[in-house]
């Protein structure tokens, strides 16, 4: 007898992706909130992306021994390997280690949206690496995004006080970094399977972050609150795996476009959770800010000819 969820696949897997996408967009939207309250626990970020990857790295491992021995994929290159070592550690190591750098100094809204800058990247890098033509539709969503961008800057300098120009800068780091590794991991999942090099990359992230971890932090550092350690628990369950693993599920179910589109709903996600679990603030001005960020992305996302 067919279980319930194959069931609703069969009968409705257009529903079913949409699903998947919105649980996913939120889960990864929680990321950030859940960062910023384990920060008032004062933990530092090496521990706490350590904790995090350590939580995680057990799911992805288990994934890279499943794909093996079912999947009957042949055995990676010395290339391969150089790829997804090189792209684990640019894609997911150093995008994530900067991202919560970051998050010490600016809030967890404007963070959403500054990561929600990634498609605009892709599109300057490959305009930049294989001289492909930047349009109009593109030039306009730049505008776009960058003038809200600005605008939620307004919002938050006015508001926040410190080093929200390094935060910035930092969290661009890791948007740009992001790009990069989508930009390189194309042709490299095209040889070795999409769930085999996702799971390694990602496995790659979290040994670098734990050897990060043993290098820089001695062992009193992991002296932490219950609470820290469950919301490291929670970033790796319900922001790392299980969302990693839903959105592969819905671009299956729905295609790359309807996920991007449906993925829109994560910056504003992030605003409102950060209003009712951290006190941030809404202004007319940060949702005007938004709404052009999320315009320009969907016009860059949604134009793409091929999928991501």
């Amino acid at each position: 007898m067919r279980t319930v969820s194959t069931a609703l696949s069969s009968k409705h897997p257009f529903w079913l992706g949409v699903g998947f996408a919105l649980l996913a967009a939120v889960g990864f939207s929680a990321k950030a909130i859940l960062v910023k309250l384990a920060y008032q626990e004062h933990v530092n970020a090496i521990t706490l992306l350590s904790l995090r990857m350590a939580f995680s790295v057990p799911a992805f491992i288990a994934v890279a021994l499943w794909s093996n021995r079912t999947q009957g994929l042949a055995p990676l290159s010395r290339r391969d390997w150089f790829a997804v070592l090189g792209l684990g550690l640019v894609g997911y190591y150093l995008a994530s280690y900067l991202d919560f750098v970051g998050l010490q100094y600016i809030s967890a809204g404007l963070e959403r949206l500054t990561l929600f800058l990634y498609p605009t990247l892709v599109v300057l890098l490959s305009a930049w690496w294989f001289r492909h033509a930047i349009g109009r539709r593109e030039l306009a969503a730049l505008a776009l995004s960058y003038a809200g961008i600005a605008l939620v800057v307004v919002h938050d300098t006015a508001l926040l006080h410190g080093h929200i120009a390094l935060g910035m800068t930092l969290v661009f780091g890791s948007a740009l970094a992001y790009a990069i590794y989508l930009i390189g991991a194309g042709r490299v999942m095209a040889r070795i399977g999409t769930m085999r090099f996702t799971a390694y990359a990602l496995t790659v992230s979290c040994l670098a972050s734990l050897l990060q971890f043993g290098l820089t932090q001695p062992l009193s550092a992991l002296h932490l609150s219950g609470r820290v350690y469950g919301l490291s628990l929670g970033m790796a369950l319900f922001s790392t795996v299980l969302p990693a693993f839903l959105l592969s599920a819905a671009m299956r179910r729905i295609g790359a476009k309807h996920t991007a589109l449906i993925g829109a709903i994560g910056p504003v996600t992030t605003i409102y959770l950060a209003y009712v679990f951290l006190g941030e603030t809404i202004s007319p001005l940060q949702i005007t800010g938004s709404v052009l960020v999320l315009c320009g992305v969907m016009m860059v996302s949604l134009g793409k000819r091929t999928p991501a």
